[in-house]
């Protein structure tokens, strides 16, 4: 995760915290009793020394026994007393499933997708069957199953036609995969702000188009769709596509549709931190025919094989042209057929824990959650609140961690522009043809052009969830949160 590399903006966050403190001075006794308790005094133990004359009992320095009502990271108890964890969604789920499906594929010999080793063998089939079921639960007509998030992105980024000279919008803070995708067609990459959904901006895309802009990449970050009636208004009236990014945030979807099923094409990743995994690999969706022959051709060396041609549905209308070799393994096809199965149940789960612990602080005076764009379909995988400011956040984390339960900045992805390599627009080598030209050699990226997003960043903290939480984990969360917020907010 991108480390903030700039100075906190301290008079405004001083001015914020004059007002929340004004706007707690009546309501200071919001949280419970036993959170509010009082510091305990020990007084001093007289001692006596051995040998046979009593001497006169002289008092000790004890220390003071640690009060519940006291903040953890000033001394009191915590609110757990063991650290609470939490685990990447998708393994958690592994069962006799999973493993029923990898086994076929040992037992047919037929690790690789497209055929097996002949008679002593059995016929492949885990990737054909997944990318249809896949394509299915998406709401999409095409499904190509691939090797990971990244290689969906390109392979979506080059079906759509981008390359030198063309420009890709993507929000200042996404993953680094956004970014390099786009530099891998040879298209240059430019920033747009997010919003308090943290994801992009609509309002300020199209400030940013160009007769050379091509596409508008809209990420759906941390488990929260983007705004994506905005943004598709955006593409229409600027005749632009949209890449859906999913990688964050496969399970979600926005007013009833599924993320990915609205744009172009979507892309997901089911690397391990991912709602479904198979440790890596990855995915491409879309309903375009025309779009669907060019990216199975781009991720296969340029070739379309039959189970895509017959997926197609109409005689195919490329030659063969240079491509990658992104195919997806039989393995990994085995693996994330049974996690798909699954993702319903977990994300209810991931949205019966995010869901619970934001009821559970709503009621706290002047809190500010992260703006959602869709409030049913989201995975609530992190619950966000707004601080003053970068201090108070960090002061506010670091308390939280001390009751033992998780707290993070942001996470998940970066503050791209200001990442030096990004910054000073390093390449593999120079002369890359996203920065050889004029107007992209005049483009700057760094701080100047995303402070709302850096503002944004430096505001909020993140308590993620685990879909395996159990009620007394929910409910250490929320006294956690409500025994610091009420010690911090107006500190």
């Amino acid at each position: 995760m991108a480390q903030n590399k700039h100075a906190d903006k301290r008079s405004d966050e001083a001015d914020e915290a004059v007002g929340r403190r004004k706007f707690l001075t009546s309501v200071a006794g919001f949280t419970s009793a036993g959170l509010l308790a009082k510091r305990v005094e020990s007084a001093g133990t007289p001692v006596r020394h051995s040998g046979s004359t009593a001497r006169e009992a002289v008092p000790s320095a004890v220390p003071p026994v640690p009060s519940r009502g006291a903040l953890a990271v000033d001394g009191g108890l915590p609110v757990r007393s063991t650290r609470l964890g939490t685990n990447f969604p998708g393994p958690l789920y592994y069962d006799e499933e999973e493993r029923r499906e990898v086994l076929e594929v040992l037992d047919r010999r037929a690790p690789f997708r497209w055929y097996g080793i002949g008679p002593k063998g059995g016929t492949p089939d885990k990737c054909d069957r997944f990318e249809k079921e896949f394509a299915t639960h998406q709401g999409a007509n095409y499904c190509i199953a691939v090797t990971s998030g990244t290689a969906a992105l390109v392979t979506a980024l080059a079906a759509l036609g981008a390359g030198p000279h063309d420009e890709v919008i993507l929000p200042a803070w996404t993953w680094y995969s956004c970014y390099n995708a786009i530099l891998a067609v040879g298209a240059t990459p430019v920033f747009a702000e997010i919003d308090e959904s943290m994801n992009i901006d609509p309002a300020d895309i199209e400030r940013h188009v160009t007769p050379r802009t091509k596409i508008i990449m809209a990420v759906h970050v941390m488990g929260e769709p983007a705004d994506m009636d905005a943004t598709l208004a955006v593409a229409r009236k600027r005749n632009l596509k949209v890449l859906e990014d999913c990688a964050q945030s496969m399970g979600a979807s926005y007013k009833g549709r599924p993320v990915g099923s609205m744009g172009d094409c979507g892309i997901y990743s089911f690397q391990l931190c991912k709602t479904i995994s198979a440790g890596e690999g990855g995915a491409l969706v879309t309903s375009d025919p025309d779009l669907f022959e060019r990216a199975a051709r781009i991720h296969d060396i340029g070739q379309l094989r039959h189970p895509h041609a017959a997926m197609l549905g109409r005689p195919p209308r490329l030659d063969m042209l240079a491509g990658f070799n992104f195919r997806m393994s039989e393995c990994t096809g085995a693996v994330m057929r049974a996690q798909l199965r699954k993702v319903d149940r977990i994300v209810a789960d991931f949205r019966d824990k995010g869901t619970r612990v934001a009821q559970g602080i709503q009621d706290l005076p002047g809190i500010h959650f992260r703006k959602h764009n869709d409030a049913e379909g989201g995975l609530r995988s992190f619950v966000y609140f707004r601080t003053a400011g970068k201090t108070q956040r960090d002061r506010f984390i670091a308390a939280l961690k001390a009751e033992n339960v998780p707290a993070s900045t942001m996470e998940g992805s970066a503050l791209l522009p200001v990442e030096p390599f990004i910054e000073k627009k390093q390449t593999v080598e120079a002369g890359w043809p996203s920065f050889a030209g004029a107007e992209e050699k005049s483009m700057r990226y760094g701080a100047a052009c995303c402070p709302r997003t850096i503002s944004i960043w430096q505001g909020y903290v993140g308590i993620p969830m685990d879909p395996k939480y159990s009620n007394q984990d929910v409910a250490d969360i929320v006294a956690a949160i409500r025994k610091v917020y009420a010690a911090m907010v107006n500190t």
